[in-house]
């Protein structure tokens, strides 16, 4: 099993990092997925890089920053891998990481299920083509419409860049999740408007039994009504911060799947994510320390009126 793993781990440092022999690994552990943290330095040093381990304690939730220390390693060494429970993806530290020039690859919510099937297997290159295709439309875009079982959300995207996480991080300063396939952006602070229904997993929540429906005011959440909306808000915070709408994501992954992890869930194709909090990290200008994603099934979408999406099959 475990010489399985050490294989899997391998082929995603060469292939989707990059990782050369003089190089330096580091795997930022927090104690819950020792089997893949393990696997993951294994492998580094069988292709002869320097692989170190760091173990911090878990953090409370998705955006909260690692310790000072771990932060400080991130910048110093050539490729990170974050196999956690919690995602460091919308940190000042990954930030910060890739500004001096680290790949860096975070895997919230992976499973040793995840890390050997399921969107790990998908044609990274078909990925690439579609989520940079993806990203470039929001890119060029000023204005975005979601409709979904009658719900209607409108948000501005004017002035912000579509970010492609294609799972292929081979350069000085790229980064994204890994398993991946999405193409996100971050909504003009005050400008989203109307509901949106959450109909396939929560962070936080795992698979949805019955819809979340989401309120938005002048870009921030104003209500949430349905089974456990009140166990979500409490995860999120009651903050101007943790409310806004920090987050537009697109899943270009034709092998992943919704599962309850929203590592994978997020990037399932036929699937569009909207999240709540930070997004500093990525071209916005909140920081909450709170980043919680709601994935939404089968959504039409259109972009400057052009239909991007119908009812989850992309129109491109």
């Amino acid at each position: 099993m475990f010489d399985k793993l050490v294989t899997t781990g391998g082929r995603i440092l060469v292939e989707c990092l990059g990782l050369a022999a003089s190089e330096t690994l580091l795997v930022v552990s927090d104690g819950t997925r020792p089997e893949i943290c393990a696997a993951l330095v294994e492998a580094g040093r069988k292709l002869g890089a320097e692989s170190i381990l760091m173990e911090m304690a878990p953090r409370q939730r998705s955006g909260e920053e690692p310790p000072a220390v771990v932060a400080d390693a991130m910048r110093l060494v050539d490729v990170v891998v974050c196999p956690t429970l919690h995602s460091l993806t919308h940190t000042q530290a990954r930030k910060d990481a890739v500004k001096a020039g680290a790949r860096m690859a975070t895997m919230p919510g992976i499973t040793l299920d995840m890390f050997e099937h399921g969107p790990i297997t998908a044609d990274y290159a078909e990925v690439e083509r579609l989520t940079q295709r993806v990203a470039d439309i929001l890119t060029g875009g000023r204005h975005v419409r979601v409709e979904k079982d009658g719900a209607v959300f409108e948000c501005s995207i004017a002035g912000r860049c579509g970010i492609p996480s294609t799972g292929i991080y081979r350069e000085p300063g790229q980064s994204g999740n890994l398993p991946s396939g999405e193409a996100y952006i971050a909504p003009v602070e005050g400008s989203g408007e109307g509901e949106l229904i959450v109909d396939g997993s929560m962070v936080g929540l795992g698979l949805l039994n019955s819809p979340l429906r989401l309120v938005v005011e002048n870009g921030l959440l104003v209500e949430a009504e349905g089974d456990r909306a009140g166990e979500w808000l409490e995860k999120l915070g009651d903050s101007r911060e943790a409310r806004n709408v920090a987050e537009l994501g697109i899943g270009t992954n034709p092998k992943a799947r919704l599962t309850g992890v929203i590592l994978e869930d997020e990037k399932a194709y036929g699937t569009i994510h909207v999240a709540f909090g930070s997004n500093a990290t990525f071209g916005g200008t909140v920081q909450a320390g709170v980043h919680l994603d709601g994935v939404i099934r089968k959504p039409t979408v259109y972009v400057d009126g052009q239909l991007l999406l119908k009812d989850g099959e992309p129109v491109i």
